[in-house]
């Protein structure tokens, strides 16, 4: 792992999952919307983000989660119960977990527990109910699929990496 301060790169999932939100709701391109939060959020602490984020780290995600969507959607799907489907989960609970599985793809400098554990922190602070341990069983599920070498466990041959 690299040896990048956590407490920036916490403030920078933050930021992406509300970048992501923000992207979804309002049609916005990845692009508009990083600099956005870059130009008039940032250095700014608030209740959900003390601190300063990783601009680089949010960046990545910020860019990375649309640009990977079709095949972030997929893996996700694939991780919901029989019968749930994507469109009928709460849109913040989407950007949480697009996030979290485009970072279980694209930044193997992230171990997966890590990723599971910074998730279900940032859906605490949105949610009070089952949605975090709802992150933590999704997330949990794909990083065993998606890193099962972590876990000590034989990759499936289907996993699609970027």
């Amino acid at each position: 792992m690299s040896d990048t301060n956590p407490q920036a790169r916490r403030a920078a999932r933050l930021a992406a999952v509300q970048a992501i939100y923000q992207m979804e709701l309002a049609g916005a391109d990845a692009e508009e919307v990083a600099q956005e939060f870059v130009d008039h959020r940032f250095g700014r602490d608030t209740e959900l983000s003390p601190g300063e984020p990783d601009e680089t780290f949010f960046g990545d995600l910020v860019r990375g989660v649309p640009h990977h969507q079709v095949e972030i959607d997929r893996a996700i799907a694939r991780g919901l119960a029989e019968g749930w489907k994507l469109q009928r989960i709460d849109s913040i609970l989407r950007a949480i977990l697009r996030a979290g599985v485009y970072e279980l793809i694209a930044r193997k400098d992230v171990p997966a527990k890590v990723v599971i554990d910074e998730y279900m922190e940032i859906a605490h602070a949105f949610f009070q109910g089952e949605e975090p341990s709802f992150v933590n069983a999704v997330l949990d599920k794909l990083a065993h699929r998606k890193r099962a070498p972590e876990f000590g466990e034989v990759p499936p041959d289907d996993e699609l990496q970027f």
